[in-house]
């Protein structure tokens, strides 16, 4: 463990959202979750999470959709904290304050985010030094995205979508991002979408598609375009039409794809560079079809720790 007299007296961490590149569903599990198969890639939108010592646990949001963050122990930030405080035999409390610059509820995993970066600012503000692979077991059993937004980069997860593979990849992608249309769509009222419209067919256990591993390979974003894929992009579009308007529209505007980031609402549109996102990005708003879009570039690096603290 680190000298106490090493400690830092906070720590602020910088973990990125995330953006589905394939997602396909399998059939249910014993544990009431779908087998699953995906491709994430970590892309320039980011949370910071400061952990700070303080006399009891505690968290405060700041930033985008703040008032949409729960603060009390709902929130995943926190209880990644207290899994890592649990495992670690027991630690002094913490305060989290989490600046959000990543859409609520838009199937960008940022509540995932805020996760993954606690568990690095309170190893880290502890002293703990927990191997990598036991803080992977603790990121997963806070939810499914988190195991990847410790790594970022490009990696295909498979399970639940926790267990995570580094991918082959090349390139620089530039992403537009239609975070919130109306409202976010839960999680689980797309899945019974989903289980509804294939009940009665066999599904069979998800797997990378060969397509998409060649054109990340290639690092080329028109190679990429073609094989984007998402099993859950017509049951999140069937739940809220304004998701495939969205589509249509960037397509009608020279974007090479649009598809729905995990569950959605969000649509992660891939352009031709950064000028062709930069025009994508003009001519959704200029449309009236989307009021708030979002550009970034991916593959980033995945939950780390920030040289300076975010001045709050």
């Amino acid at each position: 463990m680190t000298s106490v007299l090493e400690l830092p007296a906070c720590v602020t961490v910088r973990a990125p959202a995330k953006v589905n590149l394939e997602l396909f569903v399998g059939p249910a599990r014993e544990d009431g979750y779908h087998a699953l198969s995906t491709v994430y890639q970590a892309i320039g939108i980011h949370d910071d999470v400061t952990a700070t010592l303080a006399d009891e646990w505690g968290c405060s949001v700041r930033g985008r959709d703040a008032d949409r963050v729960p603060t009390d122990e709902s929130n995943l930030a926190l209880r990644a904290a207290r899994a890592l405080a649990d495992h670690t035999g027991g630690q002094e409390p913490v305060h989290l304050t989490i600046h959000k610059e990543i859409p609520v509820a838009g199937g960008m995993a940022g509540g995932s985010a805020d996760a993954a970066a606690a568990l690095v600012a309170c190893d880290a503000l502890w002293g703990t030094d927990v191997p990598k692979d036991e803080l992977e077991e603790i990121a997963a059993g806070i939810g499914s995205d988190v195991p990847f937004l410790l790594h970022g980069g490009t990696a295909v997860g498979s399970g639940r979508g926790e267990v995570v593979t580094a991918v082959l990849a090349k390139g620089r992608y530039h992403w537009v991002f239609v975070p919130s249309l109306a409202s976010g769509l839960s999680t689980p009222r797309v899945y019974a979408a989903f289980d509804e419209r294939t009940a009665g067919t066999t599904l069979e256990e998800p797997q990378p598609s060969a397509a998409l591993m060649s054109a990340l390979r290639s690092g080329d974003a028109s190679a990429l375009a073609p094989v984007l894929d998402n099993d859950l992009q017509a049951d999140a579009i069937g739940l809220q039409p304004a998701i495939g308007e969205v589509i249509e529209s960037a397509m009608g505007f020279g974007a090479l794809a649009a598809i729905v980031s995990g569950s959605g609402p969000t649509v992660a549109i891939l352009a031709d560079g950064a000028e062709g996102a930069i025009d994508l990005a003009v001519a959704l708003t200029a449309c009236g079809v989307a009021g708030d879009v979002l550009r970034a570039t991916g593959p980033v690096q995945g939950a780390h720790i920030l040289p300076t603290v975010r001045q709050l």
